[in-house]
């Protein structure tokens, strides 16, 4: 799988789904909903949040976790979808860099998971590169049909950002 090129597929899909959401009140980006994250603003952070962490395994398997407060993604830092579409849009070429720069996607790498609570639980995980990568794409893809979701119950028309819309190229026969 070329990760970048379905990344950059990923953001194309991304800035549609930013339009959509960019006209609407905070009380809307915030408004609750009874499945997914809960609220637009919940899954937006948690997308970008999650591409923070895996491009950092990728780029530094060995990285200590780091508290969640100290991340630069998060609901205490972008409060509104204009704090999160800048900061997003500030990591997308990083991102993108750390994806191209990695050529060793079989490698498998070993990190530690830290889940947060009263009874925190720390859980050693294995993967290859390859599929921190995949999972990455994928968590996106999942929460955005969320997002879309919650967006379409807000009256706003959000529809069709499937792969294709973005990769494939249509012609007349």
């Amino acid at each position: 799988m070329d990760f970048t090129h379905v990344y950059d597929v990923l953001t194309q899909a991304r800035q549609k789904l930013f339009g959509w959401i960019r006209p609407l009140s905070q009380e809307q980006y915030t408004q609750t909903f009874t499945f997914g994250l809960g609220t637009l603003r919940a899954t937006m952070i948690e997308l970008a949040e999650v591409e923070w962490v895996y491009t950092r395994r990728l780029q530094n398997p060995d990285a200590p976790p780091l508290p969640r407060d100290q991340w630069p993604i998060g609901v205490h830092r972008q409060p509104t979808f204009r704090d999160l579409e800048s900061a997003w849009t500030e990591q997308a070429p990083r991102t993108r860099a750390i994806l191209a720069g990695v050529k060793d996607w079989d490698t498998v790498v070993e990190y530690r998971r830290v889940r947060p609570g009263p009874a925190e639980k720390v859980t050693l995980v294995t993967a290859t590169k390859g599929d921190l990568a995949t999972q990455m794409l994928m968590h996106e893809v999942h929460h955005r049909a969320q997002a879309m979701a919650m967006l379409r119950q807000l009256g706003v028309a959000a529809q069709n950002l499937d792969y294709g819309a973005f990769a494939f190229r249509e012609r007349e026969a």
